[in-house]
């Protein structure tokens, strides 16, 4: 045991150690200290103003002011996407400026741009309603000459055709109108003007009702569109001409008007005029056309002089805002002289936090230094890993099931081999391995350029977990060569297969047979297992076995670490009725099924497992004849029965019984020392108070040691058995491999046909890439992440902690990424 204590400790194997800290900063130096630490990073506050809202706190205003400052940059950079225009490139080097300072530049450049853009759209209103008034001149002239064109037509036309009284008396208004028109012009009245195009048939059924059909409706499509002012986006529109007589007529279409959004123009029936208004029309477009172009090259000037600053600007915004933000999580001491702070940091980081205190203080020209103290805290520390770009992908794996509790062994230790091993058992092809692995080579060769792009939230995750998906290619590619197989084809990678037909004559091993002949094949599955008849048989054993092993090994190590945790925790009752009965239990049931594997294997025997392994319960005591592996199996599988029927109530017993002991002793003043066990520690969430020692509830802690018994007996079972998923989706991704190869790939090859060939090689490829590279790439990861979260770390882990949040700047502007 003095080995092991004595053993160097492992990178993030526990978490790292945490002090608890007290801050007393004189007021004129809390700002410059508190910057230095969040560009440090290292130190976690803990808020002492939970109590008030965010209005009452000291710093209220000065955080008022960054929210503004944040609205107005916001402001800006819409602005400049708006405009169409790329970031500029940051200048070498740009001068520091002071706070209030750019809150003054700020409030500049927003006047400035509400007033070009207040302008601008004044113009743009201007120059619509321009270009309109020049559409319906050209558009409105047209009907007005056609109508001057057929007046005598139509007079004649109704001189024929209203001569008969009859008819007259049952003409519709609408013809009487025009008729009455027509024979006195000067009543004829008309209206012009434009309208979006998707309105024109409501717009031309309600004149039609509310004149009762006494109006003649004429449209044209407008030849340009115009640009919407409100969406920012170019719409259709067209011009129409309304003919009506009389005044309560024109009042309701104005109204109409008015209410379907149209435009009306005055168009004079005099071509001269028309002709006059049209050029006057076409030189004002002219030159509104050049102030507006001016007005905008002016705008798109002063964004880009903005957006050579803005990324500084929100940079330093952000991190002020932050600053207020941490400074409101202080409070005054009594002298109101001071500010007082508290929070967790890494004893590691103890240094570097007094070099940047004392740093503030003298930049701050401060008279008083920064007092800085270690305190003892109720709650429990935060958990913090230092991971690198490599690890810190597995340590999001294990963080995305629990935070790991305080100094409790770390899951992401193992995880770095046994998840990508796990995966590979499932995903075995040495030819999808090496498609995966030139995948991985490709995002880490870009990583510095991929690392400053916004990336979609698939592409991010892929790029972030780019190491996993590096070692998870590399350990298919071994997995795949002892599989032997390539695309679910098998090579003679290694040398000659041990078989050969059963004699000379034979042409076709898969219906005669194989003999075995030479040295077993040195490395992975003989390549003659292909194809024969007892392939499936073969490696449904070999990989359900395998899976079985694998499992109980895994399953092994978690209890291990078990005994580790509670070794470090100090608490002897885990490990003498926790760990010893489980490791005991586990072990006599499926460590003795991992034994007779082993010696199956070994040995070339045709013993029924199942048949033993049934029987050990059914009918401990009977011989076993032919399934016997080894001399006194019987006994011990007896022993091994008895040992698991104990290690059942060793768990469930005593534990409680001597907690409750443990407790009665304290209570009566005999020991005073904290109890011995990692299931009643303190509260680990932040701000909770610790519990209290009276507080001991016997039939609670009997009824969770209870559950937590029958969950490791049931478990056992469960675990074991869901580790046969190994072998499920490994054989589910040969079959498929199989299938696509010789149904798609080989089928489509045995036709003369280039194009048939080539039909099939691209379904073989898209159902390569899409169902065997993606599909079941994501089926094999969950399926490992399942065993890592279950069966794995319910072992040991219990993963209730909380993460260390440092105040860095730093971190804010991977938020904000």
């Amino acid at each position: 045991m003095e080995y092991i204590d004595n053993m160097p400790p492992m990178d993030l194997m526990r978490s790292e150690k945490m002090t608890f800290v007290q801050l007393i900063i004189p007021f004129e130096s809390a700002h410059r200290a508190v910057t230095y630490l969040g560009q440090l990073g290292l130190l976690q506050f803990r808020d002492l103003n939970a109590e008030k809202s965010p209005f009452q706190r000291t710093f209220v205003n000065q955080v008022k002011r960054c929210a503004e400052m944040s609205r107005k940059l916001r402001y800006f950079k819409d602005q400049i996407h708006k405009a169409g225009l790329l970031p500029p490139p940051l200048p070498a080097s740009q001068p520091d400026i002071e706070l209030e300072e750019l809150e003054i530049q700020l409030a500049e450049h927003e006047h400035e741009l509400i007033e070009m853009n207040a302008n601008s759209e004044k113009l743009r209103q201007s120059y619509n309603e321009l270009l309109e008034f020049k559409m319906v001149l050209q558009k409105a002239s047209g009907f007005l000459v056609s109508s001057s064109h057929t007046t005598d037509q139509e007079t004649e036309l109704v001189e024929n055709v209203y001569s008969n009284d009859n008819h007259a008396d049952t003409a519709s208004l609408l013809e009487q109108e025009m008729r009455s028109e027509l024979s006195n012009q000067s009543g004829v009245r008309f209206m012009s003007g434009i309208i979006c195009k998707s309105k024109v048939v409501q717009f031309e059924r309600m004149l039609f009702r509310a004149t009762r059909g006494n109006m003649l409706f004429n449209q044209a499509v407008a030849d340009d569109e115009i640009l919407d002012p409100s969406s920012n986006e170019m719409v259709e529109k067209v011009v129409f001409v309304v003919f009506f007589s009389g005044e309560q007529a024109r009042t309701k279409i104005l109204k109409i008007c008015e209410a379907f959004g149209a435009n009306c123009y005055p168009v004079p029936e005099d071509t001269t005029k028309r002709r006059q208004i049209t050029q006057e029309v076409l030189f004002r477009l002219s030159e509104l056309e050049t102030t507006l172009d001016a007005g905008l090259r002016h705008r798109d000037k002063a964004l880009t002089s903005i957006g050579y600053h803005l990324t500084k600007w929100i940079n330093m915004v952000k991190t002020q805002k932050a600053v207020y933000d941490t400074l409101n999580m202080l409070n005054f001491d009594v002298t109101k002289k001071c500010l007082v702070g508290e929070g967790w940091c890494p004893i590691f980081a103890k240094t570097k936090i007094q070099e940047a205190l004392q740093r503030g203080t003298f930049d701050s020209s401060s008279q008083v230094g920064i007092i800085f103290h270690v305190m003892d805290a109720v709650e429990s520390p935060p958990t913090y890993f230092r991971t690198n770009s490599f690890t810190n992908a597995f340590q999001e794996i294990v963080d995305a099931y629990g935070v790991a509790k305080y100094q409790e062994a770390n899951p992401a230790v193992y995880t770095i081999v046994t998840f990508p091993f796990l995966f590979a058992v499932m995903f075995g092809d040495w030819g999808h391995g090496i498609c995966l692995l030139l995948g991985a080579l490709v995002l880490i060769a870009r990583e510095s350029k991929l690392s400053s792009q916004k990336l979609g939230s698939f592409m991010e995750m892929l790029f972030g977990g780019r190491y996993v998906l590096l070692l998870m290619s590399i350990f298919s590619i071994y997995c795949g060569l002892i599989y032997n197989e390539f695309f679910s084809v098998p090579f003679h990678i290694f040398g000659d297969s041990a078989y050969k037909c059963r004699d000379a004559t034979c042409s076709d091993a898969r219906t005669v047979g194989l003999v075995k002949y030479n040295d077993p094949y040195p490395f992975g599955v003989d390549p003659s297992w292909r194809g024969s008849r007892s392939e499936l048989p073969f490696l449904n054993s070999l990989k359900m076995k395998m899976s079985i092993l694998l499992g109980v090994a895994q399953m092994n190590l978690g209890i291990i670490l078990s005994y580790f945790n509670a070794r470090f925790f100090s608490s002897s009752i885990d490990i003498k009725y926790q760990f010893i009965p489980q490791i005991i239990f586990l072990n006599s049931l499926f460590g003795y099924l991992s034994l007779l594997i082993l010696v199956k294997w070994c040995t070339g025997s045709q013993a029924d497992l199942y048949h033993v392994m049934i029987y050990m319960f059914l009918s401990p005591f009977e011989a076993l004849g032919e399934n016997r592996l080894f001399w006194g199996q019987s006994v011990l599988q007896v022993i091994l029965l008895l040992l698991a029927l104990v290690a059942v109530p060793w768990m469930l017993f005593p534990k409680p019984f001597i907690l409750k002991s443990l407790h009665m002793e304290r209570f009566q003043g005999r020991t005073y020392g904290i109890l011995g066990t990692s299931e009643m520690v303190i509260d680990e969430e932040p701000g909770s108070a610790s519990q209290h020692a009276e507080e001991f509830n016997f039939s609670e802690v009997f009824v969770h040691q209870m559950i937590h018994s029958i969950e490791f007996v049931l478990g056992a079972v469960s675990n074991t058995a869901s580790y046969l998923r190994l072998w499920a989706l490994s054989l589910a991704h040969s079959e498929l491999s199989t299938v696509f190869y010789e149904k798609v790939l080989l089928l489509a090859w045995g036709y003369d046909n280039i194009v048939i060939r080539l039909v099939g090689l691209a379904v073989f490829a898209f159902a390569t890439t899409f169902i065997l590279l993606m599909m079941e790439t994501l089926s094999a990861f969950l399926h490992a992440l399942r065993l890592h979260w279950v069966e794995f770390q319910n072992k040991f882990y219990h993963g209730d902690g909380y993460k260390f949040k440092p105040f860095s700047f730093a971190l804010l502007a991977d938020d904000d990424d």
